[in-house]
Order: C-alpha cells, then structure tokens, then sequence
C-alpha cells in the first residue's frame, strides 16, 4: 500500500509580513478572543471563521459587517482556499499559503507603504528594528544556489540577495528587541546566527531599509533636477496593457511552434544579412546616397526596434505571470531609449529570468531578419536602402544587448547562468585587486577569466571603433578641414580606449607607487 503525503499546511500571511500557522479552527477579528486579532475599523469583532476539511482550507464569513471577499469575489458561502488566495476583510487583507519544504520556493510577499497588522499576542513592547514598509520578498528555490532570498525596496525599485539570513527578515517587525533578535538568530541558524542577524541590521541600515526605533518613515526626496539630468516619460497603465496583449494573441508568440519558427528566422536572417554585406546590398547610414536621410532613417528605425524590444520583456513577464512595471520614453543627454520595468522577474526561477532577458534580442534579431529578407528580395532603390538601415539598426541592437560586458540582456542571462549575482562589480574589484597584487583577492576562477574577457573586448572593440571610424575619413573630409577631421577621430578613439585604459591605469599606478614606497624605505 503506497502512504499517504502528509499535508504541510497553511500559513496566513498578515499586510505587515507576520506569518500564522493555522492549526484546526482559526478566527480572525477585532475581538480579543479572536486567534488573529485585526484592529482595522472595517473588521468585525467576529468577522471570519477558517476550518480545515481534510487538505482543504475553507472560509466562511461570521455575519461581519463589510463583508468578506476571495480574490474579489464576495464570499456568501463557505468557500475553499487555494494557495495564494487573497482573503479581504473590510479593508484589510491576508494572504493564504500553502507551507513549502526548506528545498522549495515561496510565493512572494509584499508589504505596501504604511502596511501594519496587530496579532492578538503582541510580544514585546514595540521599538526593535523594523524593516520599512513598502517591499517584497522571496524565497526562491534551492537550485538557486546560497543566495536564493530576493528583497525589494519598492520605494527605491532596488533588490538585495540574502543568504540564510533572508529568513530573519520576517523578525523585522518592531515588537522584539535586539537581544531577542540575537537569540532568535541563533535558535534558527544556530552559532552564526548572530553575526549573520548584525550583517543584515548593518546592511539593511546602509540600505536606508530600517524604519529606525518607531520613528516615522521618511517621504523619498524630491528628485533635484537639471539639464544633464535625464527625462522620462511614463506610459500609465504600462503592465496592465502589455498582459492584455498577451492575453489577445501575444501567448501564441510562447508556443513551441511559434519558438521555433522565429528562431528559423533569425538564423537564416543572420546569413541573409552577411550576403547582403558581402554584396554591397547597402551602406550603413546611407539611403539614396545620402548619409544625412540615412541617419535619420537608422535613427528612428533604431527606436522602432527598441519599442518592439522592450515589449518582448514585458510579453515574456505576463507569459510567467508577472507584471511589468513601468514603461516609457527616456532621454540621457540627446539621446532617447524606450525602457520596460521588469525588475520583478528577480523573483523568478533562474531559467525563467534568462528568457525573459532573452526575449529582447530574440526581437531584434526577428525583425532583423524580416528586413534582411526583404531588402535581399527588392530591387535596388531607397526602399531598399530603407530596410538595409532597418536590417543593421536591429542587428546593432542585438549585439550590443548580447554584450556580457555591459549591464544589458547579454550579461544578466550570463550572470544568471554563472549563478554569480554582481559578477561585473565583483569581476573588476577581482581584476583591480590582482593588478595591485593584493593578497585578499577572493581566487575565484570565473571572476577572473570574465575579468580578463571584459578587458580583452574593450581593446578589440576600440580597435574596431578604429578601423570603421577611419573608413568614413574621405567622406568626411569632403566637406570639413583636415585637421577638424582628425581631431574628431581622435576624440571617437580616446572615447573607445578610456574603459581599457581606466580598468588597467588606476592599479597598475597603485603598484608603481607601492614598489616606490618599498625601495624608499629599504
């Protein structure tokens, strides 16, 4: 006979993160007698009663005042749970979740701003730390390796990855002082659990996380604002609109079919597009033989693809069930950039994250192709030089999001892959450290062979800045003197040697120093 799997059980998830472990019948109300005590003013004293029948976990409303809602449908009825369902009562809210093993991901957790709760046993007097309203968090799963906890500061839109650690987070709540804190710690993680409870209080605090001993959370700073400081513009209803795109016809984008026709596609295109080069089918920023209509052309072609780009994110996150958050149009100095939030798919799988980062350049090397193609079809004239430019502005942007050195696509799906959370931070302080022959440089392999890839792909890349810049000389010095010309070049090769030159110059300045320093005091 094969045993039944014991059932883990639910947990009910209070606004200000307080976990409740429901155990036989639960009430939940503004009476004192309540199990879980709610003292918002729209909640009942006997609001709502919670049974569990077998697996499941079934509400039904005590004849409360406003009303009891489940995932925002009024409950008339007694009425079965599920995992994640959203339980309102009047206007406050609890979340049902189903317990998960150490090995397995929870649901993610979000406090809004102001969120609080207060539970029947209060424990101590308020005044510990406290973890500032306004964020969420996630355990992932244990595949994702030590740091498999995500924080979010919803206010600043910053994340913070936590080991073990993560799991005190839920202390956080005011009601326990930093000895009991300490205590706690140890009890969960045992003799480290103190030191790691200091780490997280000293990094949440730097983090500007911690509401402080019951003093008011500060508004966020109004933004200070000048000419190089950049514009955007916001498109409301951003992920709200991008779900109903997916939900009228982008999913079909996600079926295995789809996947692999447009993967067929980019990869002729690829070859299409290197005949097409080979062949002089087109000159880049050239449209009619003039390279001032052509810009224009790659210009706004480039931005075109970019929209496009940027909603392949945003279709990828609703195909996961998430939602992208904002959208817009923004410009850093002259230069514009459309941008989708979609930072919430840090609280996704590891796999799930790369594909959504792989969604954008999928796009550009799509529509790169369907331009490839159609320029290799048409005959010669403007149109083609049209889809020549629309074809290379695609594929420019392709590489450039592919580039693992750069914080685009390309170096998130690589870090994610690496299992290596900062891996460009880390990888230069690494390179830093052993240029200067520092002896707590960490030894790590992978920081240091991405190191040194880094630095090997700037010199290529400013040499090839070289070579392309001086193809455009004649051109340019048909109507502006030789010398301007010239210093202008010099300008676009200093512009492409400076990352090489600052990652090496700084510590290899520091090391001359030093072995001055030793022979003067020898």
């Amino acid at each position: 006979m094969v045993a039944r799997a014991v059932h883990p059980g639910y947990d009910l998830v209070l606004a200000d993160r307080t976990r409740v472990p429901v155990l036989g019948t639960t009430t939940i109300g503004r009476s004192a007698s309540s199990t879980v005590r709610l003292t918002g003013p729209s909640v009942s004293r006997r609001h709502v009663r919670l049974t569990v029948v077998g697996d499941a976990l079934v509400v039904q409303d005590a004849g409360s005042r406003y009303g009891t809602w489940v995932d925002g449908a009024r409950v008339t009825d007694p009425v079965a749970l599920h995992d994640g369902a959203r339980l309102r009562l009047g206007d406050e809210e609890v979340v049902v979740e189903l317990r998960r093993g150490e090995n397995e991901s929870r649901r993610t957790l979000v406090v809004p701003v102001g969120a609080s709760a207060a539970l029947a046993v209060a424990g101590a007097a308020p005044g510990g730390p406290r973890l500032r309203s306004a964020y969420a968090i996630k355990r992932l799963e244990a595949a994702e390796g030590r740091q498999r906890w995500v924080l979010r500061d919803l206010r600043g839109d910053r994340f913070l990855r936590l080991g073990d650690e993560g799991e005190l987070v839920e202390l956080l709540d005011g009601r326990r002082t930093v000895e009991e804190l300490m205590g706690e710690a140890e009890r969960r993680l045992g003799q480290p659990g103190p030191a790691r409870m200091i780490g997280l209080l000293t990094e949440l605090a730097d983090r500007g996380l911690l509401a402080g001993d019951g003093e008011p959370e500060p508004d966020p700073a109004p933004a200070k604002r000048g000419w190089l400081t950049p514009r955007e513009w916001t498109w409301p209803g951003a992920g709200e609109r991008l779900e109903a795109l997916y939900a009228r016809g982008g999913w079909v984008l996600f079926t295995p079919v789809a996947l692999a026709v447009l993967g067929a596609v980019a990869v002729t295109g690829i070859l299409v597009f290197a005949y097409l080069t080979v062949g002089r089918y087109g000159t880049p920023f050239v449209v009619a033989n003039r390279i001032g209509l052509g810009g224009v052309v790659f210009v706004v072609g480039r931005l075109a693809v970019a929209a496009v780009h940027e909603t392949a994110h945003g279709l990828a996150m609703a195909a996961f069930g998430r939602r992208a958050g904002r959208a817009g149009l923004k410009v850093v100095l002259v230069f514009p950039y459309v941008f989708v939030d979609t930072s919430d798919a840090w609280f996704e799988p590891r796999r799930r994250r790369i594909a959504v980062s792989a969604a954008g350049p999928v796009s550009d090397a799509v529509l790169g192709a369907t331009f490839a193609w159609l320029c290799l079809l048409l005959g010669a004239g403007a149109l083609r030089d049209v889809c020549f430019q629309l074809a290379f502005g695609a594929y420019v942007g392709a590489l450039v999001n592919l580039n693992p050195f750069i914080e685009r696509d390309g170096y998130h799906m690589l870090a994610d892959a690496l299992r290596e959370p900062g891996l460009r931070r880390r990888a230069r302080v690494e390179l830093q450290q052993v240029l200067r022959r520092q002896g707590d440089a960490s030894g790590s392999t992978v920081l240091r062979r991405y190191a040194l890839a880094g630095l090997a792909w700037s010199v290529v890349a400013a040499a090839g800045a070289v070579v392309v810049s001086l193809r455009y000389a004649p051109a340019l010095r048909s109507f502006l003197p030789g010398p301007v010309v010239w210093a202008m070049l010099a300008s676009v090769w200093a512009a492409a040697l400076t990352p090489a030159l600052m990652t090496l110059g700084g510590p290899l300045l520091d090391r001359v120093r030093d072995a001055g320093t030793r022979r003067a005091t020898a």
